[in-house]
């Protein structure tokens, strides 16, 4: 999954959300991508940060918050 359309993900799932913060609605994304997305997102999340184990769930949502703000900026 490219950066774009997990943009396009957590902001559909925002427009359904609004009232969450951003890291439950990135754990929303997290839990509609399925097992698999949450095992790729994790060791992408694992490998920018320098990690050869972590939690996966968390680091899953780390990592799409990570997408978020980067792409959000300042």
């Amino acid at each position: 999954m490219t950066d774009e359309e997990l943009i396009v993900e957590f902001a559909l799932t925002r427009l359904d959300n609004p009232g969450l913060e951003l890291e439950e609605i990135a754990a929303l994304v997290v839990r509609r991508m399925g097992a698999d997305r949450m095992l790729e997102f994790a060791s992408q999340n694992l490998a920018t940060r320098g990690e050869l184990r972590g939690a996966v769930f968390p680091s899953a949502v780390e990592h799409v918050l990570r997408v978020v703000l980067t792409v959000r900026g300042d």
